[in-house]
């Protein structure tokens, strides 16, 4: 049973406390998936207030902290209010323990209010990145990306973007086909890479709306991974020019073509790794790496291990 502990205090805020709940606090074992323990832990295991006026009761104390594969720390509608000393305390200690801790939106500044952050990148909401950077200077601040992660401590963006890290925190401990499988339950993008812009400027129209020639050339590629794939050949697709279709889709992505494309052969080669007893060789062909080194290279940079080490973890054939 993986155990995830989230800490939780007054003014957290309840859509980060909704989102940890979904990804790790719904019984999903009949279905297939692994089972997962959530604890709610709280300063003398008391109920807690939460923005925008719910109470959610503790199932442990401080010390459920103890014990946890994983904490993650919510935001809170009061980020810049002083912290509890038992809190970054038992911050503290999970860490001293080299227990992975994750923070979503303003949860960045418990974190960075623990020390937790010094000497560290760490992302936050765009609108509160300025003042992450001025009350905590020993944090380097990354203010436009989704996620990121240094050293065991993960910090997510706001909203939406903490859903992106919970899903990365479920890939890093049981791999694309949990992570894939429980984001179709949520219905949500199974995978935004955290590099990508917090904000976008013109967003792709939901699969609601009329397909545009972007979607329709995404698509496309997707299919065609294991085709030499230029920016050029998906302007030609897209009926644009090289120049102009980059810019369109960086404008609609938050990420050039060309990081977007890596993502996906990635994203391809975590499934064939886990579903089909293919040799590393050919499934760095299948998604357009061409050689195993380059898969190798792309492979322990985005997912932060080699291919033949993800597959011993997380192959089901």
């Amino acid at each position: 049973m993986f155990t995830v502990a989230t800490l939780l205090y007054d003014d957290v805020r309840a859509f980060d406390f909704g989102v940890i709940s979904e990804v790790w606090g719904m019984d999903r074992v009949s279905g297939g998936l692994p089972g997962f323990e959530l604890r709610r832990c709280s300063a003398g295991a008391r109920p807690v207030r939460m923005f925008p006026g719910a109470t959610v009761s503790a199932t442990h104390d401080l010390d459920g902290l103890d014990g946890a594969d994983l904490v993650v720390v919510p935001g809170r509608d009061t980020p810049f209010a002083p912290v509890e000393p038992a809190v970054l305390d038992a911050l503290r200690g999970a860490h001293a323990r080299g227990v992975p801790i994750g923070s979503l939106c303003a949860g960045a500044f418990v974190l960075a209010a623990a020390g937790l952050l010094d000497g560290r990148g760490a992302v936050t909401h765009w609108a509160l990145a300025d003042r992450l950077a001025a009350d905590h200077p020993e944090v380097r601040v990354e203010p436009d990306v989704l996620f990121t992660e240094d050293r065991g401590i993960w910090t997510g963006a706001g909203t939406v973007g903490g859903v992106d890290l919970c899903l990365e925190l479920v890939r890093r401990s049981h791999g694309a086909r949990v992570a894939n499988a429980i984001a179709r339950r949520m219905v949500t993008a199974a995978h935004r890479t955290g590099g990508q812009a917090q904000f976008i400027e013109r967003p792709i129209p939901p699969v609601t709306t009329t397909r545009s020639a972007l979607t329709e050339t995404m698509d496309w590629a997707r299919s065609h991974l294991d085709l030499p794939l230029t920016v050029a050949e998906l302007a030609r697709r897209a009926r644009s020019a090289p120049r102009t279709f980059a810019r369109h889709f960086t404008e609609a992505t938050g990420t050039t073509p060309a990081r977007w494309l890596v993502a996906q052969r990635i994203a391809e080669a975590q499934r064939l790794l886990e579903t089909e007893d293919l040799s590393v060789e050919q499934i760095a062909a299948r998604c357009g790496f061409g050689t195993t080194t380059m898969l190798r290279r792309h492979f322990l940079r985005a997912v932060g291990t080699t291919p033949t080490a993800y597959r011993r973890t997380f192959a089901r054939v």
